[in-house]
């Protein structure tokens, strides 16, 4: 059987290199949401005020809670001179007024531009600044201009663990005999549903970055400046303690992650799977748990299987060859291609605006077995929504649907077909940060949501209407 992958360069290369509607976000802004995802952080950005005004609304429309970044507030003078003072100021006025236990200081690509040297500056601001009192101070490299949210997110997740990291910190909770989990950039849901798999297998599990609270959190009688929550720093510096490393994602590069870096300079083994999102890529980590607990699956999990499986006999006279546009995230494109092929979907456009060069590879490897598919899938990486619009006109892929992030929806419009909202962001509806997208039941919940979406188009095209379907 021929690959089911086809690359296909259907329009003349632009003779621009500009972005058109973005199929991303900026890298600092991942940074910041992994320092949110850390027990007593606060995010801060090396920068203009602009940048983390903008981010900071950006990931308040998707998660629908209040989000402090702060800033140096980069000046004209602070561009000619440097930025160091306003970088000194500005730490001290965030510990001063918010105590954090930990800074995590991002760069944008104007201080990036200019060259600023971080890392001395930070020595210079510990030794000026002695004391246990004061906050961890990390740093991450995040320039716009040399990769998306998902690189910033990945980036500042590796940095984190390299400074924090420290042979032999682990002790009591942290002595060993508990597994590092880095799950990559998902939804508040995902990660709950995370930590309730680890529980049940009975094994300690450091999760990291956890914002499941810190950014999906109850309402509070009292604001809080840093809410509660959050991978805790002592269990960051055990890290190489543990027994093994788990991370997600088929498209990462493989000497530039935390389970990597833990690897090479602990011997920490690490386990690399993708997003685990449908049957295929949920029985990948049901097994690769079993493998590091030496347990068997508990039994709620192959209940959720089996019913999934079901659901999928249920529905699939509704679902065979139609016809998807996928974008977003790489991995979340990935997990959602194998999820839709193996449901009978043809996933005929999937499309990232990251540039890994590993996204047509990890399309095919995920969509070999279902035959449906073959030569009708078109891998775009590093592509803009305009050019997504562009090429579905050019190739008449006539989609059933859309599915991916709220960004989408003007292109569904004009195509007149639906869009289903997963991944990030989801601006234009509520609960976006809480839909769970892993294991057998994320794709329960992925499933119903497709089927439903295409039976009401049916229904409301029909000009006597439907009953039962």
């Amino acid at each position: 059987m021929s690959s089911p992958v086809r690359i296909t360069n259907s329009a003349p290369k632009p003779n621009w290199v500009s972005t058109r509607n973005p199929c991303k976000a900026c890298a600092p802004l991942g940074a910041a949401l992994v320092m949110r995802g850390i027990e007593g952080a606060i995010p801060f950005l090396h920068g203009s005020q602009g940048c983390a005004t903008y981010m900071r609304r950006y990931l308040i429309s998707h998660f629908r809670e209040p989000m402090d970044i702060a800033s140096s507030g980069f000046s004209e003078a602070s561009t000619i001179f440097g930025g160091g003072a306003n970088l000194h100021q500005g730490l001290g006025n965030v510990t001063s007024q918010y105590h954090p236990g930990l800074i995590g200081i991002a760069t944008t690509c104007l201080t990036e531009t200019i060259g600023e040297d971080v890392h001395g500056m930070l020595h210079d601001y510990r030794e000026k600044n002695p004391g246990a009192e004061n906050p961890v101070l990390v740093h991450v490299s995040t320039p716009s201009y040399s990769g998306t949210h998902i690189d910033g997110f990945n980036n500042a997740v590796r940095s984190v663990v390299e400074q924090l990291a420290e042979a032999g910190a682990g002790t009591g909770a942290y002595a060993g005999n508990f597994v590092n989990l880095f799950p990559g950039m998902v939804s508040t849901e995902d990660l709950r549903f995370l930590k309730e798999v680890t529980a049940d297998f009975g094994v300690p599990m450091t999760l990291f970055p956890d914002y499941s609270e810190t950014l999906d959190g109850p309402s509070m009688l009292k604001y809080e400046k840093i809410p509660g929550g959050g991978t805790p720093i002592a269990a960051l510096r055990a890290t190489p303690s543990a027994d093994a490393s788990i991370e997600f994602g088929r498209t990462l590069r493989t000497k530039n992650t935390a389970a990597s870096f833990l690897q090479e300079k602990f011997a920490v083994p690490a386990k690399r799977i993708g997003l685990p999102i449908g049957v295929h890529e949920s029985d990948a980590f049901f097994t690769t748990m079993e493998e590091l607990t030496g347990k068997p699956t508990p039994g709620k999990y192959n209940q959720e299987r089996g019913r999934l499986v079901d659901a999928y006999v249920d529905g699939h006279k509704y679902l065979f060859g139609k016809r998807a546009i996928v974008f977003g995230d790489e991995d979340l494109v990935v997990g959602l291609a194998s999820f839709l092929a193996e449901i009978g979907v043809v996933p005929v456009l999937c499309a990232s605006g990251g540039k890994s060069g590993a996204l047509t590879r990890s399309i095919a490897e995920v969509t070999s077995h279902a035959s449906h598919c073959n030569g009708k899938i078109m891998v775009r990486e590093g592509i803009d929504f305009m050019t997504i619009a562009e090429e579905t006109a050019l190739n008449e892929f006539k989609p059933d649907f859309l599915i991916g992030s709220s960004k989408g929806a003007k292109l569904a419009r004009a195509l007149g077909v639906p869009l289903i909202r997963v991944g990030f962001p989801i601006h234009d509806r509520i609960g976006g940060q809480r839909i769970l997208h892993l294991g057998y039941r994320g794709a329960q919940r992925l499933f119903d949501l497709v089927v439903n979406t295409l039976l009401e188009v049916k229904q409301d095209s029909s000009s006597i209407g439907y009953s039962y379907l």
